[in-house]
């Protein structure tokens, strides 16, 4: 058969199929057919030493036992030649490695084949593995032999580069198929809360991810919201402080960061980093390892495309976070509005009411249980007027915008407490900042009026450089201070719960007969243009 006739039945069988294996085995079907040849197989190669053994005809029993073991393990020299370069034509291999084991450690019959031609498969100077040919009985292939197997060599090579790009482009689209499925699942989220946990539990499971870890960038701190590890979702609250110049990667290379990462198999050096960016601010971060023998390789169009769009989720949580506590602050102010226009006042009419009914009958009449039951009327309706003026200082603390220290002394003055105060410093601080330290100051003080048995309390607040402290202090009677936060009442709770959602610490420092101290801090932006104290 002549050679162009030989290479259109080659170039014709390698366009039946785009799937590799199947076309790598029918075109060396073929190649032997037309050549006369009576063995041959296909490796495909990669980095050394990874390679797989595809296609194969004819192969002696030597070679062939136990599902072709002696072919799918082990090395030989031909394959050396890919990897270190050597082989970049067809040539005659005079001794192969696989035969010669084959004959030395009698692993059966031979069929009479001791040399093969070795052929490198290129396309556009890539590398994709070799072919192999043998002959029983041939020792030497003619120059016009190795020409024609280099030119099938190309032919096949570039079929590979074809099929293999076909086959990236399916598995890319069939990867944006996932990413589509995990942007219609969380762009229904606003509760940046619950976000990460259904963001990872999402992403891992799609992409049958080892693990993944969501980070979250609130003001100074990055802070880990959500793991997925060995195929479980967890919520996570924990906190790391960002890097003085701002940058992401310098932040992740914090030594608490990595260990914290290194327990979930995670390291900088072999997971995928994808930052979450507004414009040019990162504001967040997701970093996750694959096992790609598992699952097939994330493309990095993907990984780009998944990080934008949950940079805009993410974003729009948050808005949607603000626009609900700017809405839960309109409905407080609202509500204390109605509570102090109405029901207040209507208290306030009761107890005088109460207290002249009361000086009337004691002029008409000496009737004694008629009397006392008007007075406790009277006292009971006071209490309630100024459980209902607490009740609204804590819908609508006025003077909160005088700064929160002033809003926590009336505060603490209208619950009948002695207040004394010290400012440090000057510079704003973030709202949500300062409605989280009325808040926790705020609870404080019902503590100090319910359980201190003092009237005497000092508050202190610091602004200096990049923090805020907020510290609330009394000499009263304390109590013991339980390692156990679990154990903690309702109301320290919720101030510990408060504080660290903002991304602060709160400490809790009590003895018995010794008083408390609650102190509150913060990590926030330096304000520009300002001045910070000491």
């Amino acid at each position: 058969m002549s050679r162009v006739h030989t290479l259109k039945v080659i170039a014709e069988t390698l366009n039946q199929s785009n799937d590799l294996k199947e076309m790598l085995q029918s075109v060396l079907e073929k190649l032997l057919e037309v050549t006369g040849l009576s063995t041959g197989w296909i490796f495909l190669t990669s980095k050394e030493p990874t390679y797989t053994f595809v296609a194969d005809v004819n192969l002696p029993p030597a070679l062939s036992w136990e599902g072709k073991k002696p072919m799918c393990e082990g090395g030989c020299w031909c394959l050396d030649k890919v990897w270190d370069g050597r082989l970049q034509k067809a040539v005659n291999i005079i001794n192969c490695k696989r035969i010669e084991d084959a004959i030395e450690y009698d692993w059966g019959d031979t069929k009479g084949i001791t040399h093969h031609a070795t052929v490198p498969l290129i396309a556009g100077g890539e590398k994709f593995g070799l072919l192999n040919v043998a002959e029983p009985g041939k020792n030497e292939f003619t120059e016009d032999e190795l020409d024609l197997l280099q030119s099938v060599s190309f032919q096949i090579g570039t079929a590979i580069k074809r099929t293999k790009l076909y086959e990236a482009q399916q598995k890319k689209a069939e990867q944006y198929t996932k990413l589509d499925e995990i942007s219609r699942a969380i762009w229904k989220m606003n509760d940046i809360h619950h976000l990460p946990q259904c963001t990872v539990e999402n992403i891992g499971r799609l992409f049958n991810l080892d693990t993944l870890a969501f980070f979250i960038r609130e003001e100074n701190i990055l802070a880990l919201r959500g793991t997925y590890f060995q195929n479980e979702s967890q919520k996570v609250h924990k906190r790391f402080p960002i890097a003085s110049d701002g940058d992401l990667t310098n932040t992740l290379s914090n030594e608490t960061i990595q260990q914290e990462l290194s327990h979930y198999g995670l390291s900088m050096e072999k997971s995928f980093l994808i930052p979450l960016l507004i414009g040019e601010e990162w504001i967040g971060c997701l970093i996750g390892h694959q096992n790609v023998e598992q699952s097939e390789e994330i493309d990095e169009d993907v990984l780009r495309a998944l990080g934008d769009h949950l940079s805009l989720v993410l974003e729009k949580a948050r808005l949607f976070e603000k626009s609900r506590e700017l809405a839960l602050i309109e409905e407080r102010n609202r509500l204390a509005r109605d509570l102090h226009d109405s029901v207040n006042q209507k208290l306030f009419s009761l107890s005088l009411t109460a207290r002249g009914l009361k000086e009337y009958v004691k002029q008409i009449s000496d009737n004694e249980m008629v009397i006392e039951s008007l007075s406790e009327l009277q006292v009971l309706s006071q209490e309630v007027v100024g459980e209902m003026r607490a009740m609204i200082w804590q819908l609508k603390p006025a003077g909160l915008e005088e700064g929160v220290i002033i809003s926590l002394k009336k505060y603490g003055e209208s619950l009948g407490l002695d207040v004394t105060e010290e400012i440090r410093g000057v510079g704003n601080i973030p709202r949500m900042i300062e409605e989280t330290l009325w808040r926790v100051g705020q609870e404080a003080l019902n503590n100090v009026h319910k359980h201190a048995r003092t009237q005497d309390i000092h508050l202190f607040l610091s602004r200096k450089k990049n923090e805020v402290t907020l510290r609330i202090q009394d000499e009263g009677c304390g109590f013991r201070i339980r390692d156990d936060h679990e154990s903690w009442s309702f109301g320290l709770s919720s101030m510990k719960e408060r504080t660290e959602i903002m991304g602060g610490t709160l400490k809790i420092k009590s003895q018995p007969e010794d008083g408390t101290t609650v102190e509150v801090r913060f990590q926030i932006k330096q304000e520009r243009g300002g001045y910070d104290g000491d």
